[in-house]
């Protein structure tokens, strides 16, 4: 696990990737459709300002967290929503200054829990460490989608590990989630990064595995793509089904994407 400063620098610098696509947009644009149905660019920038916001306090108010997850668990998607939606109805370049604040105020935060500290948060607890390195996975996603909105492909760079490792970690909570038993022995996963760079997960020597693009990976894991439009491969019955299942996110598994190709 890299070190939180490391860390909070790669969650700056992708916050300020998808900020560069949203600074200069006219106001009528932040209405524009995203590929998540009923969610426009307004709402995308809503949820990672309101999450931000959640994520401060579980890191500096454990208390009043506890109040929040209640209201999570009594009705999580309709939670989410709601932060979202209320979000989308400001004034864009309000929300925008919203949205800059809560990830500086989320830097902070982070940086001061004491190492060894475990964070409270809807899925499991966590160090600061992996709050940072789920808050990076969130905005990369949300990203992706903003960018889809707008046309325009990001060149990946070497902070998809972090998504690519949240995805692997979280492996058998996918499998859980919905019900499944995860299978009993450890996959092997062999990423190659943007810069080619070989990215590996997993006993050499496990008897299933998943290989592909770093990008095509995040893609899948944060249910951006569809997998039929992704050059992942697997290995084995159980590794191949997980591609199916993967989810890097906390809450109820999503629905996915449909095919852009078509099988």
């Amino acid at each position: 696990m890299p070190d939180i400063e490391s860390l909070l620098a790669d969650l700056t610098a992708e916050g300020d990737s998808l900020d560069a696509l949203v600074a200069e947009l006219p106001a009528d644009r932040w209405a524009a459709a995203t590929p998540a149905e009923g969610w426009t660019i307004a709402h995308q920038i809503a949820h990672l300002a309101w999450t931000d916001d959640q994520a401060v306090v579980a890191a500096t108010d454990a208390d009043a967290f506890v109040r929040l997850l209640e209201e999570a668990i009594a009705d999580p998607a309709g939670y989410v929503e709601r932060g979202a939606a209320e979000g989308a109805g400001e004034d864009p370049a309000k929300l925008l200054a919203r949205w800059r604040d809560g990830r500086a105020r989320l830097g902070r935060a982070l940086a001061a829990v004491p190492p060894g500290t475990k964070v409270q948060w809807f899925g499991p607890q966590m160090s600061a460490a992996s709050m940072a390195t789920a808050r990076l996975m969130e905005t990369w996603a949300h990203g992706e989608d903003v960018a889809d909105a707008l046309g325009v492909v990001r060149a990946p760079t070497a902070r998809l590990r972090h998504v690519a490792h949240i995805g692997v970690r979280a492996r058998d909570f996918a499998y859980r989630n919905r019900g499944l038993e995860p299978p009993a022995e450890a996959f092997r996963v062999v990423l190659t990064g943007p810069d080619g760079d070989i990215w590996t997960w997993g006993p050499e020597d496990a008897a299933q595995s998943v290989a592909g693009p770093a990008l095509d990976f995040c893609h899948l894991a944060t249910q951006r793509r569809h997998r039929a439009d992704l050059a992942l491969t697997a290995d084995g019955p159980d590794a191949d089904r997980w591609l199916d299942l993967a989810q890097a996110f906390a809450g109820p598994p999503g629905s996915g994407r449909s095919p852009r190709t078509g099988r």
